[in-house]
């Protein structure tokens, strides 16, 4: 049985309410602009009563019904979602076909309204941020390494999927780079797994030694997100190539 600690952070990521464990497709789109220290990111702060409540995310939510015919694959109306919450978020028009697809997450069985996402990164639009003081409640534009410090302190918080594309992101020293790499490169899958180690939460992903059984420490490979009393640590030894 998952214990309080492992209860209590999935509630935080499916929000308030009562009912099965279902699995919600979702789409967010990361949004790359030029700056002086390379390229910046939109970020947006949650309402604290929903889903990811108070977090720092990227634009996005479920895939509605609207969001193209049934028949059509589920990443191209992943893409459609992906670009109607950008512009329902924060204003932004964005074309479907210019998103690239770098990964996708499948939360742990724990927790109502369990989002599925599928991760999409393109070139933000030269249009104002305008956020509607509802749904979400703050914007800022930060260097993927600035929001990973700021996190770090204890400034914002980050939900893991969003903490682990910060990382890779910040690998990158311009926008162009960061675009063409992750457009040809294969989707990263992460289907997670929340285990503990001592009083810390760790989600695991395939390749790590403790995935399969859920035991945080079973020595092995590693492919999984310390997430400690003193921030978020990112162990990826055992990463799939």
């Amino acid at each position: 049985m998952a214990s309080d600690k492992i209860k209590d952070f999935s509630k935080r990521l499916s929000g308030t309410g009562e009912g099965s464990q279902e699995l919600v497709p979702a789409a967010t789109v990361v949004l790359l602009r030029p700056s002086p220290d390379g390229f910046e990111t939109l970020m947006l702060r949650k309402n604290s009563k929903l889903a990811f409540g108070g977090m720092w995310v990227f634009p996005g939510g479920r895939i509605d019904p609207e969001d193209g015919h049934e028949d059509l694959p589920m990443d191209e109306r992943a893409r459609i979602a992906a670009v109607r919450e950008a512009m329902e978020e924060a204003q932004l028009e964005l074309r479907a076909e210019d998103l690239e697809w770098f990964s996708h997450w499948t939360p742990p069985p724990l927790g109502n309204r369990r989002f599925a996402t599928w991760f999409f990164v393109t070139t933000a639009p030269p249009a104002e941020v305008v956020i509607d003081q509802g749904e979400i409640t703050d914007s800022q534009w930060m260097t993927p390494a600035a929001a990973l410090a700021s996190h770090q302190r204890g400034d914002i918080e980050l939900a893991p999927p969003t903490y682990v594309s910060l990382h890779y992101l910040s690998q990158y020293s311009d926008p162009e780079t960061a675009l063409t790499e992750l457009g040809t490169a294969e989707p990263r899958y992460y289907a997670t797994h929340i285990g503990q180690e001592g009083d810390d939460l760790v989600a695991m992903w395939e390749g790590d030694a403790g995935y399969e059984s859920g035991d945080a420490t079973t020595p092995g490979p590693r492919h999984r997100l310390l997430m400690g009393s003193d921030g978020f640590q990112l162990d990826d030894s055992g990463s799939p190539s």
